[in-house]
């Protein structure tokens, strides 16, 4: 059996931890065995699913908090367990030195996968970033990358136009995403939502999500649709500062903050319309599983246009006011087809989650 260790800050209901579940879930478990290495402490939202799955999780501390533990244990975990194949899910190309440890420790296939295609605009980013890329990208095997923004961001364009940088696409089980009327009535009437106007969006609550811009987007649809409501599900550190602005906006009877949920397919067929204003994306899980769903989706024309399968999804600009964006939100649930028709064309496009693990495996294990 192949083992393949995955190094990545946490195992939470993020958009990188959910691809690597998604492939997790779908693997041939007597050929292969994904485990991950993380730097938090507490439990997370994905650990009792991968024990279930024999997985291991191990636990080092993180490079911030103590880099020389992180180099030895590290070095530590994949020497003792002999591991052959790593993988390094990363934002910026400063996660390449890991690939370097797993080098030295004897890791014979080292992978990456750029998860953004950007890391925010702080200039100790910018530096670590171009360090990353200079000192440690000989060490990088195999690239991967879920849209060509993020390969550009991570690997740079000369990888991507060479055909260095694999493009693999954030997969799903489609069929799970189809959207149901039955189960939409059930759900509007369990949350006691039937006969509203359901705006929502799915991500982590931090500054690359823009939830308070998505607030004011909603003060303007409330204003337009009366029995409008939004709801938020994901959790994060900027969870509570946006509570205080929806008070602050006398919304906060109209906002429904769900937390992390494992009933995602179900609850995108409750929304009519899904707003997702990010600052900047890899490739959003979200956008792909709502498009599934045939939910139409108005999202920033930062996040890549290969997010745009479907003619679900429009593009608007950050700098429109949310007034703007307000109103292409209302516009684009008007005269829609049948919802329950797109996940054939996402299969078309090649979402499907079984197409996308057997990339996965070529990628990664049958390299040389």
């Amino acid at each position: 059996m192949k083992r393949l260790l995955c190094i990545l800050s946490g195992m939470n209901a993020g958009g990188a931890e959910t691809f690597l579940m998604k492939i997790y879930r779908q693997l041939d478990k007597t050929l292969y065995q994904m485990d991950f290495c993380i730097n938090v402490k507490e439990p997370c939202f994905y650990e009792d699913e991968i024990n279930a799955m024999h997985g291991k999780v191990y636990r080092i501390p993180s490079k911030s908090e103590n880099l020389k533990e992180f180099i030895s244990q590290l070095h530590k975990i994949i020497s003792e367990n002999n591991y052959e194949y790593v993988l390094r899910i990363t934002s910026n190309a400063a996660g390449f030195l890991d690939l370097k440890i797993a080098k030295k420790a004897g890791a014979k296939v080292c992978a990456a996968r750029s998860s953004n295609s950007s890391d925010g605009k702080g200039i100790k980013v910018r530096i670590a970033h171009m360090l990353g890329k200079f000192l440690y990208g000989k060490y990088v095997d195999v690239r991967i990358a879920p849209s060509d923004k993020a390969a550009v961001y991570t690997f740079g364009e000369k990888a991507l136009k060479t055909g260095e940088v694999h493009i693999l696409k954030n997969g799903l089980n489609i069929d799970a995403f189809q959207f149901s009327q039955s189960e939409r009535e059930l759900l509007l009437k369990t949350l006691h939502l039937e006969n509203k106007f359901v705006v929502g969006h799915i991500g982590r609550f931090n500054t690359q999500k823009n939830h308070e811009f998505l607030l004011d987007i909603f003060a303007q649809i409330k204003k337009k649709k009366e029995n409008a409501v939004l709801v938020l599900i994901g959790k994060g550190e900027l969870q509570g500062a946006i509570k205080e602005k929806a008070d602050k906006l006398d919304l906060s009877e109209s906002v429904f903050f769900l937390g992390v949920r494992s009933d995602v397919p179900q609850l995108l067929s409750v929304m009519d319309v899904f707003v997702f204003p990010s600052f900047y994306e890899g490739m959003p899980n979200t956008v792909i599983e709502a498009q599934a769903s045939g939910l139409p989706c108005l999202i920033s024309d930062t996040i890549t246009a290969e997010a745009g399968v479907t003619d679900l999804v429009r593009f608007e600009s950050l700098k429109s006011s949310a007034v703007q964006w307000a109103d292409k939100a209302i516009e684009i649930t008007q005269n829609r087809n049948d919802r329950s028709a797109y996940t054939a064309e996402m299969k078309s496009a090649g979402y499907d989650i079984e197409d996308c693990v057997k990339r996965f495996t070529e990628i990664i294990f049958k390299k040389g």
